[in-house]
């Protein structure tokens, strides 16, 4: 995330985008037909990341990294069938520059924005440098989560051209003559973090947002162009084969999706066709390491609408110009590019609609397979994070958001493997509800998003079948993920004003 490059919002209508513009004077009834029958793309989970906040959420008292721990990953219930948590199933892990070590010497002015690394800077590691984001590791692992990603926003001081996290002119950091030490460096952790805590990193994604200049030394970052892109992704290729290391190599991480397929950068956009074309110079897609997936951030895409939908779509085509390739949305929180701003926090339900409409039309119209958070875990004052916790590095309290819960909608139900299925809207105008669905072997998970200040009644036909018994959990002012009603049909599922909720039928 680059908190920098802030946009000034576009004032469109808050009430018109959030489908705030209907009055209605009796329940309003919307139909839908869902075909399972007809497919899209496979959903491979739901995650966060561990970055900044985490290296001391991670040391407060045990009771309260367990209930962070619990909030973002538990799939229990207690007694009364209430959630736990959200129950991702993807974690990315920060490996860590080395920012931190240096100090005030880094020239990030905000400690919780520096970053530990295993390696040191005399060039041995310490395993035990990083004790609060491993025990969100391990916190993680016991939960159930089954995939890990780390991820790189810099390479170690120790392999940058100016000894710093950041970059001094706005060009590449990475001292291209030590690629096979930074290489290396990726190998070595991939190995301590299996040895020593027993996580095996199934992607590893060594860089991100490349596209931005990360010049302003306020968080790591490391700018690349593709041909330095590819060079650094053969370059950890070859390592990892030498040394028979597993891990995927995760493509992409472009600061937004248009640098996915647009021609306009030639430098740095258009990287479909740069890293997965076998005419392009920067072909990278035939290293038997590279992961047959690209990644990219939904930043500065929401706003106006016709962009909002458009850039999707067009993601979508892009990707599907190569055959097998997936597409992941791999970081999000809110900077200012539509109509809410990024400053301030909000535990409530304006920011939680907004990212659940979100969410819907990442999976429904650019065929997202994995959808990612930024922050699991924040101290600021900013739209940034899932749980929240007083700045402090040792003790505070612990704060759950209606973001968390709403993301939840989601990642709770709609496991790795369901598939993503064809949903019609039948009803006569724009209704302004949201309804995605996902097979599960016989079983449907279908979430609907009102964000109208109306209840609505959802009337589901599920084509090739009969009635069908459900049971929905909603999240809205008053609900957290709750189990709500049971339902011997889904002729008439009630959608509670400013809700998200998730239909469970078979």
């Amino acid at each position: 995330m680059k908190k920098s490059a802030i946009l000034k919002p576009l004032f469109v209508n808050m009430m018109l985008f959030f489908g705030y513009n209907t009055a209605f004077s009796q329940q309003m009834v919307v139909k839908v037909e869902i075909d399972p029958a007809i497919t899209f793309q496979t959903i491979e989970g739901f995650g966060a990341s561990d970055a900044w906040s985490c290296q001391f959420a991670g040391l407060w008292p045990d009771a309260k990294k367990n209930k962070m721990a619990d909030l973002l990953f538990s799939t229990a219930t207690d007694d009364n069938d209430q959630p736990l948590g959200i129950g991702l199933n993807m974690w990315r892990f920060s490996i860590g520059a080395g920012s931190a070590a240096q100090g005030k010497l880094s020239d990030i002015g905000d400690e919780w924005r520096r970053q530990y690394a295993f390696l040191q800077p005399n060039g041995t590691y310490d395993w035990n440098a990083m004790p609060g984001q491993s025990w969100f590791l391990k916190a993680a692992k016991t939960r159930g989560v089954n995939q890990f990603i780390g991820f790189v926003n810099s390479p170690n001081v120790l392999f940058t051209k100016n000894g710093k996290a950041y970059s001094t002119d706005g060009k590449c950091n990475l001292d291209f003559e030590k690629l096979p030490a930074f290489a290396a460096d990726m190998v070595a952790t991939v190995k301590g973090l299996q040895q020593t805590a027993g996580i095996t990193l199934n992607y590893l994604s060594p860089a991100n947002e490349p596209q931005w200049k990360w010049n302003e030394h306020n968080q790591e970052g490391c700018p690349y162009n593709n041909t330095e892109l590819a060079r650094l992704y053969k370059g950890i290729n070859q390592a990892f084969e030498q040394n028979k290391i597993a891990t995927k190599i995760q493509v992409g991480e472009a600061g937004q999706l248009d640098y996915l397929y647009q021609n306009g950068d030639t430098l740095k956009g258009n990287q479909v066709y740069q890293f997965f074309n076998a005419a392009s110079p920067n072909y990278v897609g035939n290293l038997s390491h590279i992961d047959q997936s690209i990644s990219a951030h939904s930043y500065f895409t929401t706003s106006p609408l016709n962009k909002f939908i458009n850039t999707r779509k067009k993601t979508a085509e892009g990707v599907a110009k190569v055959p097998g390739l997936r597409y992941w949305m791999s970081e999000y929180c809110v900077l200012g590019d539509a109509i809410l701003k990024g400053e301030k926090r909000d535990l409530g339900m304006v920011t939680a609609l907004f990212i659940a409409r979100l969410i819907h039309h990442d999976l429904v119209i650019s065929n997202a397979a994995s959808w990612q958070w930024w922050l699991a875990i924040s101290s600021g004052d900013y739209k940034d994070g899932l749980v929240y916790i007083d700045k402090n590095k040792t003790d505070g309290a612990v704060y759950d958001s209606k973001m968390l819960w709403a993301l939840g909608n989601y990642s709770r139900f709609i496991k790795s493997g369901s598939q993503r299925v064809q949903v019609n809207n039948i009803s006569t105008g724009n209704t302004e509800v949201y309804v995605s669905s996902y097979k599960q072997n016989q079983k449907l998970v279908t979430v609907a998003v009102n964000p109208t200040k109306q209840e609505i009644m959802l009337d589901i036909d599920i084509k090739g079948k009969g009635q069908n018994r459900a049971q929905t959990y909603v999240t809205s002012d008053n609900y957290n993920l709750s189990p709500f009603k049971q339902y011997n049909s889904t002729k008439q599922i009630l959608l509670p004003a400013e809700s998200v909720t998730t239909i469970l039928s078979k």
